[in-house]
């Protein structure tokens, strides 16, 4: 009989194993290893993905997507007091799927035992904005959240944890949650950007009518806001400029500009709800990005730590950039970026508004007093 001590230890579902035979058998903490067969011996070893808001919308589709070729996983997912059914069935639909990679599920409300030995934190529970909130109340009800879970993985996540803030507003928070895991790499805490990357690729594609794998080097400056920058200075499609391939400045710096920055609420409006698939399969490919060779020449956009930037942006903010990997969960800021009026004065912008919400939140991250004076409301219309 399994039981659920919520405080203290999560609800485990006991290893599943596959043996030569191809059975599907539970396993028992701490007992005999299976035998490998030659189709599991080049499995790699156990990788912790813990996940929060883990019965929601956004990650019962990410949920089915984390899974690679060759990469056995462990699910720790965190929800709420008023989650935990939700949650044993989000388990029983993992196990029912008999995914041969998906080693272990757990759940429970408490960070400091789903978040032990995570080696992926996916943070994608935070609290919706409601009519009538201000926007500098829910940048201080969700900090608040990050700040404990960024506590909660400082005191017993893996030290090289890789870890990315899906709630919003997201940069924000995941400054909120690295300033407060001061023994973790602050290197290591994403802003995911990527479906605002996803949405600019498809519409350029669109427009220069090619299919989306032909667009190339797409970056989206900023934050995650409707004064996010989408690049088509630098983007590329059929390996030229975009601007070669689409002579249109005037679509570029509107049309296309104001497109994706309103994307998500043109989406609310047409569905009468915010992104949820779409959004899933973003962070899967954000996760991919860390894990896998950037293709030569090419990059990937997601909001990082900018301290040491070579953009001239300013310092001890999350900011989207321009990263490439080696497929070793780390990046590298690319340096060979090009830069005009236009690009420059968005990206002053979005900084300026990250700069204030800094200031709104200055108490959740140990740097004094808040004080908000925040500029025009740009926040997403998802989060509303």
């Amino acid at each position: 009989m399994l039981t659920l001590q919520m405080k203290d230890a999560p609800l485990i579902r006991d290893p599943l194993s596959r043996t030569g035979c191809g059975h599907a058998s539970r396993g028992v903490n701490g007992g005999t290893p299976p035998i490998l067969d030659e189709k599991t011996r080049p499995w790699k070893k156990l990788v912790n993905v813990s996940l929060t808001g883990a019965a929601g919308r956004i990650s019962n589709h990410l949920l089915f997507k984390v899974f690679g070729q060759d990469q056995p996983l462990a699910l720790k997912l965190l929800g709420s007091e008023s989650s935990v059914q939700a949650l044993e069935g989000v388990a029983m639909e993992l196990e029912d799927s008999l995914y041969p990679l998906l080693r272990e599920v757990s759940i429970g409300i408490d960070p400091y035992v789903i978040f032990k030995d995570a080696d992926w934190a996916l943070l994608i529970g935070a609290k919706p904005r409601g009519p009538g909130v201000e926007r500098a109340a829910i940048l201080d009800i969700n900090g608040q959240i990050f700040a404990e879970q960024g506590k909660a993985l400082n005191a017993v996540a893996s030290r090289n944890v890789k870890v990315i803030v899906v709630g919003n507003p997201c940069n924000t928070n995941a400054l909120i949650c690295l300033k407060n895991a001061p023994n973790l790499p602050a290197k290591n805490f994403h802003a995911l950007t990527r479906l605002d990357e996803n949405r600019a690729k498809f519409q350029l594609a669109l427009q220069a009518g090619v299919f989306y794998d032909k667009v190339s080097n797409m970056t989206i400056w900023g934050n995650h806001s409707t004064n996010q920058v989408p690049d088509f200075l630098n983007a590329k499609i059929n390996g030229r400029p975009v601007k070669e391939v689409i002579k249109d400045t005037k679509w570029l710096e509107e049309d296309f500009t104001i497109t994706v920055q309103r994307r998500g609420g043109v989406l609310i409006e047409k569905w009468g709800r915010s992104s949820a698939a779409s959004t899933a399969v973003s962070i899967a490919h954000a996760m991919r990005s860390l894990v896998t060779p950037s293709p030569e020449g090419d990059w990937f956009s997601t909001g990082v730590y900018t301290t040491g930037n070579p953009y001239g942006i300013a310092d001890d903010l999350v900011f989207s950039m321009p990263c490439r990997s080696k497929g070793d969960g780390d990046y590298e800021l690319v340096q060979d970026v090009a830069m005009d009026n236009f690009l420059w004065g968005r990206i002053k912008k979005s900084e300026a508004e990250l700069i204030a919400e800094k200031r709104c939140v200055a108490h959740l991250t140990g740097e004094g007093n808040a004080f908000c004076d925040l500029p025009a409301d740009t926040m997403l219309p998802g989060e509303m």
